[in-house]
Order: C-alpha cells, then sequence, then structure tokens
C-alpha cells in the first residue's frame, strides 16, 4: 500500500472512531405485528395474542443506554398498548405505555415506540396493558446487559437465558375481563407456565434448555404472570442469586427462590451433576391448592430422563418473609455506571413526606372493586399526562382525593375516580403499604427504583423505623406485602412525569387498585423532561387543542 492510500484509510478510520465517541448511543429496531391466534399450552385449545406469530413475544436482547425503536401493528379487534415493566423512562413517561401516559393503538393501526434504557442494567418483561390482554399473552422478556467498560462482580457465564414463569387460564382475554366487568373475580387459574409451555412429564418433552457439563449458565427468572406468587426451583441444582430487578446483590445461593408477581431475577447455575435431565419446577404460593408448572433442561451430554420425584416447595409465609429479609445490595459492584451502587446513602437522606396506602375491596353497585385508601381508580379517555400537559387537568380529574395517612373509614366505602397524586419533584418520599387482607399484595411503581427499606407483619407505626434498613436494601421496582403485613420503601422522585403506581395482580389493577404519581416539570426544562412529541397520536378532550409552548433548556 502506497503511503497516500495509507493517509486516506488512516484519515478514515480516525473519522470512524470520532463518530463513535460523539454519536449517539446504539440504536436497535423492531417490528411487531400483533394478532389473535390459537395455541394450546395447557392442552386446551385457547385464543392467544401472538407478536409475529411467537408465543411468548421475542425477546428484546439491550445494553445499558441503547434505544429501542418498536414499531407495533395492532392487528387485534380493540385498542393495545404495551408496557415495559421495570424500564424507567427516565423523563420520557411519554412512552410508558399506561392509559395514564399514552392513547392505545387502535385496531388496524400502528404506532412507533422510542425509548432509551438510560443508566439500567438488568431483568426485565413487556406487556400488554390493555383489556386484560396479557391474558392472552403478547409478553416477553427485556434484558439489559452491562456496557463492556462496566466491570461486572462475576465470570461472564456460558449462556443468558430468560425464563418467564407465571399462571395461566384456559379461558380468552376477553371472558376474563368480561368477568371482571360483570363484578366477578376471575377465580383460580388452571396451570403454571415456564415459557409459554408445561412440560407434560411423558418422556416426549423437548428441553427448554441444554447446558454443557462444568459450564455456568446465568437464569433471568421474571414472573409474568395474573394473580400468584410463585416458587422458582431446578432440580438437583442451587442458584447463585446475582442480580434483581437491575441491582447487583449479594451472592447467596438459594435452592428456591420466591418470585412475586412482576419481579425478575438473574442466577447463576452450574452444570456439575449426573449428565442427564432435570426439571425446573414453578409451584403457586399461598393457595389451597397447589398448581406445578414443569420446563426441562437437558445436559448435552446427557444419556438419562429427569428423576420424575421432584424437590419439593418450601412452606408458610415466615420462611418466604424471611428469604426476602436475606437479600442485600451489593454495595461494592458497580452497575449502569462505574461508580459503585453503595456510593448512594439513602438512609442518609431526609424524609420529606410519608405516604400510607392500604388496600382494600368491597362491592360497589352490586359489583367488586378494588381501592387504594378507599379510592378505586378509573382510566380516562384522555391520558392525564396529556390534560396536565395542555392544561386542562381539571376537566379531566382532581389531584389529591385520597390523605396520606387515611382514616379506618376510608376501607369501608369505596368510591369510582381517577386517583392522581400530586408530588413534589426531587422530594425524598417514605411510601408504606398495609396489608390487611387475607392474600398477598405485590407492588409495582413505574419510573423509579425504590428502596424497600422493611417488610414485616402487623401494622406500622412510626417508632418501626427503627427496623429499617438503611443500608443495603435492594433497589428495585416491585415489593410484595404479605397478609396483614406492612412494607416500606424510600425513593427520591428525581424523575419528572406521570407515573403509575398499581398492583402486580391484574384483576386488582383492572378493577382499580392503581393510582398515578404526577411528578410535574413545573420549570417546564428539557433538562427534567423531554417534550411530548408533535407526531404523538392525541385522544380525549386534547385532540385538536393548540400545542402547548415549547418547553425551555
Amino acid at each position: 500500500m502506497d503511503s497516500m492510500a495509507m493517509k486516506l484509510l488512516l484519515l478514515c478510520l480516525s473519522i470512524g472512531a470520532i463518530s463513535v465517541v460523539h454519536g449517539e448511543d446504539p440504536y436497535l429496531f423492531f417490528t411487531w405485528n400483533v394478532s389473535y391466534g390459537t395455541i394450546s399450552p395447557l392442552g386446551v385449545p385457547q385464543q392467544g395474542i401472538l407478536i409475529n406469530n411467537e408465543f411468548p413475544g421475542p425477546n428484546i436482547n439491550s445494553t445499558t443506554n441503547n434505544n429501542i425503536v418498536i414499531n407495533v401493528f395492532n392487528n387485534l379487534d380493540e385498542p393495545l398498548m404495551f408496557t415495559w415493566n421495570g424500564i424507567q423512562q427516565r423523563k420520557n413517561s411519554w412512552q410508558d405505555g399506561t392509559p395514564g401516559t399514552m392513547c392505545p393503538i387502535p385496531p388496524g393501526k400502528n404506532y412507533t415506540y422510542h425509548f432509551q434504557v438510560k443508566d439500567q442494567i438488568g431483568s426485565y418483561f413487556y406487556y400488554p396493558i390493555t383489556a386484560m390482554h396479557r391474558a392472552g399473552g403478547a409478553f416477553g422478556g427485556l434484558r439489559v446487559n452491562s456496557r463492556l467498560l462496566i466491570p461486572v462482580p462475576y465470570a461472564d457465564p456460558e449462556d443468558d437465558y430468560t425464563v418467564l414463569i407465571g399462571d395461566w387460564y384456559t379461558k380468552s382475554h376477553s371472558s376474563l375481563r368480561k368477568q371482571l366487568d360483570m363484578g366477578r373475580s376471575l377465580g383460580r387459574p388452571e396451570g403454571v407456565l415456564i415459557n409459554g409451555k408445561n412440560a407434560r412429564g411423558d418422556g416426549t418433552d423437548e428441553p427448554l434448555f441444554t447446558m454443557k457439563p462444568g459450564k455456568t449458565y446465568k437464569f433471568r427468572v421474571c414472573n409474568v404472570g395474573l394473580k400468584n406468587s410463585l416458587n422458582f426451583r431446578i432440580q438437583g441444582h442451587t442458584m447463585k442469586l446475582v442480580e434483581m430487578e437491575g441491582s447487583h446483590v449479594v451472592q447467596n445461593t438459594y435452592e428456591s427462590l420466591d418470585v412475586h408477581l412482576g419481579q425478575c431475577f438473574s442466577a447463576l447455575v452450574t452444570a456439575d451433576k449426573e449428565p442427564k435431565d432435570y426439571w425446573m419446577v414453578a409451584d403457586t404460593r399461598f393457595t389451597k391448592t397447589m398448581l406445578t408448572g414443569l420446563g426441562l433442561i437437558r445436559y448435552t451430554n446427557g444419556n438419562g430422563p429427569a428423576n420424575p420425584e421432584l424437590p419439593l416447595p418450601p412452606e408458610g409465609l415466615a420462611w418466604s418473609l424471611n428469604q426476602a429479609r436475606s437479600f442485600r445490595w451489593n454495595l461494592t459492584a458497580s452497575a449502569a455506571r462505574p461508580n459503585p451502587q453503595g456510593s448512594y446513602h439513602y438512609g442518609a437522606i431526609n424524609i420529606t413526606r410519608t405516604i400510607k396506602l392500604v388496600n382494600s375491596a368491597s362491592k360497589v353497585d352490586g359489583k367488586l372493586r378494588y381501592a387504594v385508601n378507599g379510592v378505586s381508580h378509573i382510566d380516562t379517555e384522555t391520558p392525564l399526562k396529556y390534560a396536565e400537559y395542555f392544561g386542562v387537568a381539571d376537566k379531566v380529574f382532581k389531584y389529591d382525593i385520597i390523605k396520606d395517612d387515611p382514616s379506618p373509614e376510608a376501607e369501608a366505602k369505596i368510591t369510582l375516580a381517577p386517583n392522581v397524586v400530586n408530588q413534589t419533584y426531587r422530594d425524598f418520599v417514605e411510601i408504606i403499604f398495609e396489608n390487611h387482607g387475607k392474600s398477598i399484595q405485590s407492588w409495582h411503581l413505574d419510573g423509579y427504583a425504590f428502596f424497600p427499606v422493611a417488610i414485616e407483619f402487623g401494622r406500622w407505626a412510626p417508632e418501626k423505623r427503627r427496623n429499617y434498613n438503611l443500608l443495603d436494601a435492594i433497589s428495585r421496582h416491585t415489593v410484595q406485602v404479605y397478609p396483614g403485613s406492612w412494607a416500606a420503601i424510600m425513593l427520591t422522585f428525581d424523575n419528572a412525569g406521570m407515573w403509575n403506581l398499581r398492583s402486580a395482580q391484574a384483576e386488582r389493577a383492572y378493577l382499580g387498585q392503581q393510582l398515578y404519581l404526577s411528578v410535574e416539570n413545573v420549570a417546564r426544562s428539557l433538562r427534567d423532561e423531554y417534550m411530548l412529541l408533535d407526531t404523538t397520536p392525541l385522544c380525549g378532550v386534547v385532540k385538536g387543542l393548540p400545542k402547548p409552548p415549547p418547553y425551555g433548556p
């Protein structure tokens, strides 16, 4: 190669390097065609909801700060909307995929979601939040890998597997929705699925995953079900817990793990046993009748079937609570950023507000409803965020119709209304969940990760704060509250937008056990929040209104 050609090559390489250094974060593009199809995960043909003819839907494999662009074509006969469970949508509640923040995709139309997995790592999932569609499928895994420059506190696994576990009904989503609309509970599901299947155990099952002898694998396990907590275990193997909902954790080893609705974890499993087949087992927890889902793992050099004798599940609430208390934040590991997780000292921040939320159930006009502090949320035709942005909130909802410290009478009577709590931007807040009922609750908050500092039996009181874990509670987005118990979480509301706090139980959320937290961008600054795109479809009372003035710097 002559000198001139060499100079040109070096110039091109240098320009390419500059474009990488100063360019945008990488983009991932997807096209999803959502349609009905016949599925038989429990041996009974039923109507399912497929993405690109897949059930469950395709996995999204991303890396910290990737921009994800998904063009969704709605081929169903009713409006559709996806939400991204655990993705914080920094400054961008416009893409959160809840009825309070977006218009649904009409039948026969398409919409392109565009969001960034900003400063996140971990295991998450997506699902359709509208009209009980989740009961028909269209859910899938969403992983966010660490960037190469950020060290991970364990050796690279041989492979990385997504395991979606969840209870399942054989009725269609529309039948279940009609049941709820009539004011009746869904009742007991018919089974438990692992990645959309339940093995028969008759020797004809194909393995969901394979493992090479002596190698270690990462299993990302998420409970994507509708009603029940599940216990997950792998026959003959232990699991070293390494990550929960975007946080590296202290690496304890477990024989089984309780996974509550909406929760995800990652565990390392080493193929160090006799080379043959083994069962993954997922059982319902805290139910009168236990339902079991099975999935097969096969050693690549395996020469024998799985043992039909399944490992026994743990028993009791106390076991589950004690296991939850054993989970600890890895203070020295780096997550999405180079600085250690433990450099954020949440326990040293002064609390500016305490909100106590009490869930209840009752009948309104003869129909079952669930409520938070006496208010059962109803969705509005106009997304709450749009009403606020266009300055017509007073025509759609009222702020703060529930009190931060509800009276005992709040449980006795339920009011139906949009439930929106006004929350000051950047305040550090304590939220108490009290569960006076007989069934376990699971709460999920969009837009944030919070610190569950305590879970205890009984009722909360201010003196309970002395029992808080103010050092190494795990930063996560979902927390369980056992029957007759309470849980306390802490967080800084530093993400402007309209954020859904909901029961992870589909029936409860559909019938009103949810609310929205309005963290308003009072300064109307692009530093704090992105603007609504001009191309965004509008609906409700804001349709046709002139656009508000643009945000400032």
